[in-house]
Formats: C-alpha cells, sequence, structure tokens
C-alpha cells in the first residue's frame, strides 16, 4: 500500500513528456528540455499546500485585497547532478527562490549515498519551505539523506520533487521521514538487482549531460 504522504500526478502533459523522457532515442537537449517541463509541472503541485496570508495590493483603479504566500523563504534543492536540470523548472514557479544544493553520489557496491558537497547554511531561516529535487527515487537513500541534512538545519517544511519513483525507494523515505509530502509523476515497478528502477529511462544524469 502506497503512504499517505505520496501524491501522483497523471495531468496528459506530464504523461506526454515523461513518454518522451523514458524513450531511449530522446536526444539530451530534448531530454533535458522534458526535465524542466516535469520539475515545472511536479513544483507547481506540489507548492499547491503552501499557506496563504491577505493583502492589500494597489490596482491602477485603486485599492484591491490579493494575498501572498505565508512562509517568507522558499528554498529549491537539487541532489546533484541529475537534479541540476529541474532548477529551470522550479524557477518558473518561485522566480526569487534560494537554490541550495546537496552533493551526493551512490556508491555502486553497497548502494548507499556518500555525500561530497552542501552548500547551505548550517540553521536557516525557522519559516523555509524546501523543495528538494531529483528525477529518479530509487532505492531512497540519497532522498533520506538530502531530508536528513535539511532538517539538521530546521527546516520546518519538506517536499521531496521526482519524476519516478520505485515502491522500494518510497517505502525506505516514507518510513523515514513521515513528516514529508512525496510528489512524482509515475510509481514503477521496482528495481532491478543493481538498483535502477525498472522500467525507468536509465540513468537521468548521464543522458541529461550526453556523457
Amino acid at each position: 500500500m502506497l503512504p499517505e504522504n505520496l501524491h501522483v500526478y497523471n495531468h496528459p502533459l506530464i504523461q506526454r513528456d515523461l513518454t518522451l523522457l523514458r524513450d531511449k532515442t530522446t536526444p539530451s537537449p530534448i531530454f533535458r528540455a522534458m526535465i524542466k517541463n516535469l520539475a515545472r509541472y511536479i513544483v507547481y503541485e506540489a507548492s499547491s499546500s503552501l499557506e496563504l496570508a491577505p493583502q492589500e495590493v494597489q490596482t491602477p483603479m485603486g485599492a484591491g485585497q490579493g494575498v501572498r504566500i505565508k512562509c517568507g523563504h522558499i528554498v529549491i534543492a537539487p541532489i546533484l547532478r541529475a537534479g541540476l536540470c529541474m532548477i529551470d523548472g522550479a524557477f518558473e514557479v518561485f522566480p526569487f527562490a534560494q537554490v541550495r544544493h546537496i552533493g551526493l553520489y551512490r556508491n555502486e557496491e553497497t548502494l548507499m549515498p556518500v555525500e561530497y558537497y552542501v552548500k547551505i547554511p548550517e540553521e536557516l531561516a525557522a519559516d523555509t519551505i524546501a523543495f528538494i529535487l531529483d528525477p529518479m527515487l530509487a532505492t531512497g537513500g540519497s532522498a533520506i539523506a538530502a531530508v536528513d541534512i535539511l532538517k539538521r538545519r530546521k527546516v520546518a517544511q519538506i517536499h521531496f520533487c521526482c519524476l519516478i519513483a520505485a515502491p522500494e525507494g518510497i517505502e525506505r523515505l516514507a518510513e523515514a521521514h513521515p513528516d514529508i509530502q512525496i510528489h512524482t509523476t509515475s510509481v514503477d515497478q521496482g528495481l532491478n538487482e543493481i538498483g535502477y528502477i525498472l522500467p525507468g529511462l536509465g540513468d537521468a544524469g548521464d543522458r541529461a549531460f550526453n556523457t
């Protein structure tokens, strides 16, 4: 059974772009463009729970009533390297967000995450809402490590945004951090013997950066 904090988005445009993303013949420029599109859609959907506060606005015809996002600080936190491709899409939703980079790679023998670069202050503003970006949620190791990093910095609310997720990774992340929200466009079949998602899309970083 999938956890309650999992959100799966199935808009027709999402499914169209996801199909292009999976196609092994899609060239790197189009692959990156599809990641950007999907990142925009998913961060937009993930932000639907943000609280609003009233705000007066001056229109050309006089005073009116509007709203603002209640929290004062939005952070976009890509997991390097593939998460970098999602930044531009997220910026289209939150153009004034701060970007905080989290460098993790997976040890191919143990499948455990290795931290190599974190560019985040030791403590963030108390009302910070963070959107972690990573195209894939496979074993869940990197996702859990990224959430741990942000929780140590007292982030108020965390959303994990990925494009494709394996049931194993969802289960591990939800068990380790039941208080965060997990957002994806697809829950795939599962993992193979080397920890890759099936059917997935291969190595997102290699395909995005043509390496």
